[in-house]
């Protein structure tokens, strides 16, 4: 059999044409074939992945809210007993309390050889004894039975009959220092009342907490001075605690026949991206002075 020249070459060639349509033609289906299986994957996927990101924006938020909530609490605990108070104003909710760095007991009597400093209601006095170990403070606000938060009115619009032992107009609220056993005020002070306990306490400064849901933000009001009348907002640096506030509330009530136990409840709600959480907490606040 003999070959025709020129024509094996041509058929080799043919054969190669083909070999090689054929293998574009495979990859066209593949390629194909792997697009559907991938768009069918991602139809599968989309659903889980999309409630993973939701899931941990919720975390997110809940982590946000929870964290501003158990800072408030933490701070309503050291509150000078008696010092909460709260208002809403222009739509804005506040809570405003008297922060306290410690206290001790006060003398009350000489000790039995007659000797000792005790704290004098009868007369002004400029210095007592602390029975045990005291607080070590300067030129911070000394409170003895402290009664009432309410604002005086007048001066305050709105508010009641002037209250006594109230420590935001200053009547049973001396500045001093004081050492390990003793306590020096600033000037001679005449406390309205003694307290039953015998209890002074260290009043560092006044504190607002400011919730605006206007502006989305929860915010720290401290390093004010101490205000007869509440201000909305006060004077003073701030820190924000929470931000995308679209909700929120602040309330107090006391309970006992004398009102020495009282309960702070606080409601934030935090919203982000169609995702909304709402807390509430509530916080025990000993008001025995």
């Amino acid at each position: 059999m003999h070959s025709i020249p020129g024509h094996e070459s041509s058929v080799t060639s043919h054969a190669r044409s083909q070999a090689l349509g054929a293998t574009l033609v495979e990859m066209i289906v593949v390629i194909v074939i792997t697009g559907i299986v991938a768009a069918a994957v991602a139809i599968f996927v989309q659903r889980p992945v999309q409630g993973y990101v939701d899931a941990t924006r919720r975390a997110e938020l809940t982590d946000i809210a929870d964290t501003a909530l158990r800072r408030m609490t933490r701070d309503i605990r050291t509150a000078l007993p008696n010092s909460i108070r709260v208002k809403q104003s222009g739509g804005v909710h506040y809570l405003e309390y008297l922060q306290t760095s410690g206290g001790g007991r006060y003398r009350s009597e000489l000790d039995s050889g007659g000797l000792g400093d005790p704290l004098n209601f009868t007369a002004a006095d400029a210095s007592f004894d602390v029975l045990g170990t005291g607080p070590v403070f300067t030129g911070q606000h000394v409170v003895i039975y402290n009664l009432s938060a309410d604002e005086p009115g007048p001066p305050c619009p709105g508010g009641v009959a002037a209250t006594a032992s109230n420590a935001y107009a200053g009547d049973n609220r001396a500045t001093g220092n004081g050492t390990v056993s003793a306590v020096t005020l600033g000037g001679a002070f005449l406390f309205p009342f003694a307290s039953p306990g015998k209890r002074f306490h260290v009043v560092e400064y006044a504190v607002t907490y400011a919730c605006n849901p206007a502006t989305g933000e929860l915010r720290r009001y401290s390093g004010y001075g101490i205000n007869q009348c509440q201000a909305t907002p006060p004077a003073g640096a701030s820190a924000l605690l929470a931000s995308n506030v679209t909700g929120c509330s602040f309330t107090y009530a006391t309970g006992g026949v004398t009102g020495q136990t009282g309960v702070v409840a606080l409601t934030l709600q935090i919203e982000q991206s169609g995702e909304k959480v709402r807390l509430f907490q509530q916080a025990h606040v000993n008001n025995a002075p």
